[in-house]
């Protein structure tokens, strides 16, 4: 941006403070520079001087002046930091794409957000996901690490809000595959267990707790088992509390294969699994999602190789659990 050009407010930024709509445009615009291009009217709002506190109408026009490089790179320097092959991993995984959100089928193994020692993660790459927006996508839900399958994200304020919310109230059908060791003693069922964190300090997990623990409440039904060995399980959770389905299978004493933090035994120990794997096998694999225009859209994920691997040698056809998805 070497010269001063106009924005036309859209209606995912109506009601917005003007300062705020700066920031989140140009987050490396430092809010005293802000206040000075005000101050001196170099930031106009339809013609007019404006001040910070300004509320953004629809079709309004923004007059930006000249930001300086810092803040005129900001997508540029933001893609900086998002090798290309990063780039290139996380636009593969895009399997749902209109103008108010993405959806990627995120990798098993791969962190949502970043932490003390991950400094590879989803967040960290949303840039990349910009595409023909003006800003990276929102994140508006969450996967554990080794959880793989559908994850959506904001492209709007507005869609991160109503996204927010849908998933806030329960208002977002979502189905999880599982395989997991034993056999439930029903075939399908409502596992209704409060879950409070448990265990020791480093070794902390979800445990039943009806006295302090939330509520938390997950549906399934047994697609399809191998003797009493093996069962891929769909699950379907009313609430969102942390390891919700996995603790809850190892409840039914059917813990999740590779999920050694819930008790569940090495496959190498299993005969003709031996050595395929000792990854999670917990994998959103769908959610429906009411668009805007009240129709609902079905995103499905493929499995991932992990757990394809595991079907194959169990006999298990993906197409089984169709019937299943949400919706």
């Amino acid at each position: 941006m070497s010269g001063v050009h106009q924005t036309i407010v859209g209606k995912d930024e109506a009601e917005q403070r003007l300062d705020r709509w700066f920031k989140r445009r140009y987050p490396t615009l430092t809010h005293g520079r802000l206040e000075k291009l005000l101050r001196t009217g170099q930031i106009r709002v339809d013609g007019a001087r404006a001040k910070a506190n300004t509320r953004l109408e629809v079709g309004q026009t923004i007059r930006i002046p000249p930001l300086g490089d810092a803040a005129a790179k900001k997508k540029a320097d933001a893609m900086g930091n998002v090798s290309d092959k990063d780039a290139a991993m996380i636009r593969s995984i895009v399997i749902y794409k209109d103008s108010d959100m993405l959806a990627i089928n995120k990798p098993a193994g791969l962190a949502v957000q970043g932490g003390t020692k991950t400094t590879r993660h989803v967040d960290g790459m949303l840039d990349a996901l910009a595409f023909d927006a003006p800003e990276r996508p929102r994140l508006v839900h969450r996967l554990d690490r080794d959880t793989s399958g559908v994850m959506l994200l904001a492209r709007t304020v507005k869609a991160a809000t109503r996204l927010g919310k849908a998933f806030q109230e329960g208002d977002m059908k979502k189905v999880y595959w599982a395989l997991v060791h034993g056999r439930p003693h029903f075939p399908m069922g409502t596992i209704d267990a409060a879950l409070a964190k448990g265990g020791d300090v480093g070794f902390e997990r979800m445990e039943w707790n009806d006295d302090d623990g939330q509520d938390a409440v997950t549906d399934y039904m047994t697609v399809t088992h191998a003797a009493d060995k093996f069962t891929w399980l769909a699950l379907m959770p009313r609430t969102g509390r942390t390891h919700q389905i996995r603790a809850h299978c190892a409840i039914m004493k059917t813990p999740i294969i590779g999920d050694i933090k819930y008790g569940a035994p090495k496959l190498y120990d299993e005969g003709e699994l031996k050595g395929l794997t000792q990854q999670l096998c917990l994998h959103a694999r769908s959610l429906t999602v009411t668009l805007p225009n009240r129709k609902q859209a079905i995103i499905t994920a493929p499995l991932p190789p992990h757990m394809a691997a595991l079907f194959k040698a169990l006999g298990f056809d993906e197409r089984e659990g169709d019937e299943m998805d949400a919706g």
